[in-house]
């Protein structure tokens, strides 16, 4: 995508990455081979080395398979949870195409319903919301106007911090020509980037978040796909830990992050149906979002106000709109958001940019990474009554994607308890065995994946200690955060 000239004053160069070995590692041999391939021949060997990458977990099914019916109880939970990986990251490592670099395989037959953006470089609109991040906003806003995308305005919205985060927005807006809201009232994410949405006038606006430093050209990575498909009415990047190398509990998410992203996401976008387009990075295009935001601000659930940032809600907005949009706007009549301009509801799709980098700081410390994961069952729990209530209408592949992921979450901390508490205490200690085996199975399959898009990175050995750590501690976050899910306050600290 051609760039157009540079009309910001170009600021200083961003201070390194904390640690050298942050970055994303280059493609390999393998990968530069498949690219040189007729795109019809690259598919079909994907798909024939992804099975014999896959062979050693499908004869375990073959193998357990006679047994599953004498069985069904000790070996089902299991079964079922290793046919899904083996599906997922089938689809994700023989159909996924970045849609950046390749026009993708599977589109509508609608194309014409989807309008294309004005040019190949349309405005965008770069929005942050922040509170009390005095020690990252620097650099967080320094990345977004390295974008190497130039026709772009940034828009900061302070929410009232009161940690010094004030004065190094005052400095930057000075120095780099950025636009800065200072809100007199704490409102919340949500309500912050609404009222930064209210002054911006991108054809596309993105969103990042305050502990992220983006990679130069991930924004133009993202728009290049929405420009190159304009069915697609949002795109995420791709977030890796900013911070993975300062301890053991970093690298377990940095690995993590990897896999939920590059496996979980790219399954999701073959399908045009990605359902979180995450905080780091998250692209949309103006009129697939625009007349929702009232909604979004506003959104209630169980009777009080939600007021998470939900990233996976605006992006329900986004896949449900051809079913739920109208509803939606009609509960603002009055809001400009709504009268400025209404927009058709299309059925638009989601794609995940594998090649837009940007590094997120991940909790360091238990208990923000608590906090974090109560916010992200919350977030799920809200979105399953909303996004559950249409999933089916998107096609039998995303349906089972997303039925299957939530299935999973849900029955977590029953099979937790079954295997870990009651299984031992009624002398079926194998049984407990056996669960904590298939584990760290799973982590391992997941660490493997991770080593072959990063070969010669150690890190994949932490993924099992994840799978571990999840199973055994953050599946019981589920009831918990049910039950506490009207509480809520927004913060960003990873420290």
């Amino acid at each position: 995508m051609a760039r157009t000239p540079a009309f910001r004053p170009a600021p200083p160069p961003l201070p390194p990455l904390r640690s050298a070995d942050a970055a994303f590692r280059p493609p390999g041999r393998l990968r530069r081979t498949l690219d040189r391939m007729h795109p019809s021949v690259r598919h079909a060997t994907r798909r024939v080395l992804t099975l014999l990458c896959l062979l050693p977990l499908l004869l375990i099914l073959a193998r357990e398979a006679p047994r599953l019916e004498q069985s069904p109880l000790v070996l089902g939970y299991g079964f079922t949870v290793l046919v899904g990986t083996i599906s997922m990251l089938f689809i994700a490592y023989s159909r996924y195409d970045d849609p950046s670099e390749r026009t993708l395989r599977k589109r509508p037959r609608d194309l014409d319903d989807f309008p294309p953006l004005s040019s190949a470089t349309p405005k965008v609109s770069f929005l942050l919301a922040v509170k009390d991040e005095v020690d990252v906003i620097e650099d967080c806003v320094r990345s977004m106007m390295l974008c190497d995308y130039q026709n772009l305005e940034v828009i900061v919205v302070d929410d009232q911090s009161d940690d010094g985060t004030v004065e190094v927005l005052r400095k930057l807006e000075a120095e780099l020509g950025i636009t800065v809201l200072y809100l007199e009232k704490n409102l919340g994410k949500k309500h912050a980037l609404v009222k930064a949405c209210e002054i911006a006038d991108g054809e596309v606006i993105a969103f990042s978040d305050s502990d992220c430093i983006l990679a130069p050209d991930a924004l133009a990575r993202c728009v290049e796909a929405l420009v190159a498909h304009p069915e697609l009415g949002a795109v995420s990047g791709h977030a890796r830990a900013l911070n993975a190398a300062d301890t053991m509990f970093t690298k377990m998410q940095d690995v993590w992050y990897e896999g939920q992203f590059r496996v979980a996401k790219a399954a999701e976008s073959t399908f045009g149906s990605v359902t979180c387009v995450s905080g780091p990075l998250a692209v949309f295009r103006r009129d697939a979002i625009y007349n929702y935001l009232p909604a979004w601000a506003g959104d209630r659930f169980m009777g009080a106000p939600f007021r998470f940032a939900t990233d996976r809600q605006l992006t329900g907005y986004v896949l449900g709109q051809k079913w739920r949009g109208k509803g939606l706007k009609a509960k603002y009549p009055d809001s400009p958001f709504v009268t400025a301009q209404d927009y058709p509801e299309r059925k638009w799709r989601i794609g995940y940019v594998q090649s837009a980098k940007v590094w997120t700081n991940v909790p360091a410390r238990f208990r923000p990474f608590m906090k974090q994961q109560i916010r992200w069952k919350k977030s799920f729990i809200r979105n399953l009554f909303f996004t559950g209530t249409f999933m089916w209408r998107r096609g039998l592949g995303p349906a089972l994607l997303y039925y299957g992921h939530a299935l999973w979450v849900v029955a977590a901390p029953i099979m937790a308890f079954r295997h870990i508490i009651w299984a031992p205490a009624n002398g079926a200690a194998f049984l407990t065995l056996l669960y904590l085996c298939g584990v760290v199975l799973k982590g391992c399959v997941w660490g493997l994946a991770f080593k072959i898009d990063n070969p010669g990175d150690p890190r994949w050995r932490y993924r099992p200690l994840m799978s571990l750590l999840s199973s055994l501690l953050l599946a019981w976050l589920l009831p918990y955060s049910f039950a506490t899910i009207r509480r809520g306050v927004w913060s960003r600290s990873a420290t």
